[in-house]
């Protein structure tokens, strides 16, 4: 196999550990480029194991843009989300790896350092051991375990506790943007959890609140605010956002909002999230 056959074969892999580290579907397209031109320069067949080598390229890119990345992101004007993968509601079983995880997740990964972030990634997600991660970061084990420890607790502590099946989720969308549509007030907030909250990120560019929204009134009505006097010429479609069932509203012909919720156990929305920043939707496109 030559050096291009394998590093395509590994690269779904490599562009959802970079995703996953950074939140940033573009960073992460970076990332693996950056990874190409530093495999390119090395003898394949001298690497015993590709994966690993490859793995650990991208993993220590990561990190680095991570660390500026959060720089960045402290003067970012409003709540910051990642920016989505949206693929088409019949993509099934066909989505890549770096899409099934929700922004939900990943907006826990981003309160971890970028060392917590990269031991939780290849250790949960993606396998490795620690032995292989330590010589990834060169760190010793025992360290690398105490990283990974201390990842996995505050994972589990922030972590959504309940992930609703598909077709629930899909369900309590469409009757909640029918309210929406249908300026049903009422409607919208009986389908609200009493503690839901809103995030929307507009990165200063676009319309959009600075701060969380909490509670089922104010909720509703900012969302019915934005429906009526901000998006014109707007259309709702159903996709998947990281995998999951959410929307894609269009202002004519270009992407103006991607939307995803979550849901609590007793079917109410828990968490809406609203991105409208157009930096992080130039990757959407209709009909994907």
């Amino acid at each position: 196999m030559s050096a291009l056959e394998l590093f395509e074969e590994h690269r779904p892999q490599l562009f959802g550990i970079a995703y996953r580290m950074l939140g940033s579907a573009a960073d992460a397209e970076d990332i693996v480029q950056d990874a190409w031109l530093r495999w390119s320069t090395v003898d394949a067949d001298s690497i015993t194991h590709p994966r690993a080598y490859l793995c650990r390229i991208v993993t220590n890119l990561s990190i680095n843009r991570a660390q500026s990345a959060a720089v960045r992101r402290e003067s970012y004007v409003g709540p910051w989300l990642p920016e989505p993968l949206v693929s088409a509601p019949d993509a099934g079983d066909g989505i890549e790896q770096a899409e099934a995880i929700s922004l939900a997740m990943l907006v826990v990964l981003e309160t971890l350092s970028p060392l917590e972030r990269a031991v939780f990634v290849l250790k949960e997600v993606f396998g490795f051991g620690y032995p292989e991660i330590a010589g990834m970061l060169e760190r010793t084990e025992a360290s690398v375990r105490q990283v990974g420890s201390r990842a996995r607790s505050h994972v589990q502590a922030r972590r959504p506790r309940y992930d609703a099946p598909a077709e629930v989720r899909r369900k309590a969308t469409d009757e909640f943007l029918a309210a929406c549509l249908g300026g049903d007030l009422n409607r919208m907030m009986t389908l609200l959890a009493p503690d839901v909250t809103a995030w929307t990120d507009g990165g200063g560019k676009i319309r959009a609140a600075l701060r969380p929204i909490y509670g089922p009134d104010k909720v509703a009505r900012w969302i019915l605010g934005v429906l009526a006097t901000h998006i014109p010429d707007f259309a709702v479609h159903d996709v998947l956002v990281n995998g999951r069932p959410g929307r894609l509203v269009t202002s004519g012909d270009h992407p103006d909002t991607v939307a995803c919720m979550d849901l609590a156990e007793d079917g109410t929305i828990s968490a809406i999230r609203l991105i409208r920043n157009p930096d992080k939707l130039t990757r959407v496109r209709l009909g994907d």
